[in-house]
């Protein structure tokens, strides 16, 4: 009971405090991020909150493609996933493992239609950039890249006139940007793989 007290509160605390509920795009950043962490720790804990919180998802596949990019294989990092990688993680703890099953048994409470995701792939120090999205004036607007691979990924977000808008540039396989258009407009994404290998990537936006 302690432990599953433990992962719920975990949970609880990944989520921003805020008025609403977070975006599905937040919340895939923010299980990825506590993924991460709960795998330079080593700790089942952690990574089983990720995959709880990554259950509810549901992304969507969409058809939205850089230009002259290259396109990449799969989905994002699946609660299934991450919940083996909790599992290797337990080593015999029957309490943990107990906590993982009863996880994986849970039905899916996700969103009808999560945030639409896109695959792609990027060499070492390459970029793709993707034509122009419309977003809606006054409303948030959210876009997310993950790698499953550790690399360094980069994202730039660039209105009309060519000016940033918003980027993440942080040592880290994944980036989030945040920002509310004071009026509606195209916006042109950048994502730039600093390093140190090849890999693919998700892209997901609301």
């Amino acid at each position: 009971m302690r432990r599953f007290l433990l992962a719920t509160a975990l949970t609880g605390l990944t989520l921003p405090a805020l008025a609403e509920t977070p975006s599905p795009v937040k919340i895939a950043e923010l299980s990825a991020r506590l993924y991460a962490m709960g795998t330079e720790a080593g700790d089942p804990l952690l990574i089983l909150s990720a995959a709880r919180m990554r259950k509810g998802l549901a992304p969507v596949a969409g058809d939205r493609a850089a230009a002259d990019g290259v396109a990449g294989e799969g989905a994002p990092l699946g609660w299934e996933e991450m919940l083996a990688r909790a599992e290797a993680l337990a080593d015999g703890d029957a309490a943990l493992l107990g906590l993982i099953e009863d996880a994986r048994a849970e039905g899916m409470k996700g969103v009808a239609s999560g945030p639409v995701y896109n695959i792609g792939q990027l060499g070492n120090g390459k970029g793709d950039t993707y034509p122009p999205i419309e977003f809606r004036g006054g409303e948030y607007a959210e876009v997310y890249v993950e790698a499953k691979a550790a690399t360094n990924l980069n994202l730039g977000i660039y209105d009309d006139k060519g000016r940033l808008v918003c980027s993440d540039t942080d040592i880290s396989h994944i980036a989030y940007c945040g920002w509310t258009p004071a009026t509606a407009g195209s916006f042109t994404l950048k994502v730039d793989n600093k390093g140190p290998a090849a890999a693919d990537y998700a892209l997901m936006t609301n």
